[in-house]
């Protein structure tokens, strides 16, 4: 999908001086990215996880301490990324 004519249509339907359209597009864009990325991230290190296990099974324990504390880290950023594009939305009136 071809991001250009989504924002050529926000900058039509808008004014030239009011780029509100483009703050709530991006506001859009990065809670999205946000959750995406989250998942990509925790799929990942679930599977890589998983593997680790297979391969070692006597070392299970400390991986799986691993694992869950990334995918924390990983929850914190993507709930973080999705914060500010809220914020970002909310700072926009009409």
């Amino acid at each position: 999908m071809d991001l250009y004519p989504l924002v050529a249509a926000v900058q039509e339907a808008a004014p030239a001086a009011n780029n509100q359209g483009l703050a709530l597009l991006g506001a859009g864009l990065g809670a999205g990215l946000a959750a995406i990325g989250a998942g990509i991230g925790i799929g990942r290190i679930g599977g890589q996880a998983v593997e680790a296990m297979a391969r070692q099974p006597e070392m299970a324990a400390r991986v799986q301490t691993g694992a869950l504390i990334l995918a924390a880290f990983i929850e914190g950023v993507a709930l973080f990324g999705i914060v500010i594009a809220f914020l970002i939305q909310g700072k926009i009136t009409f």
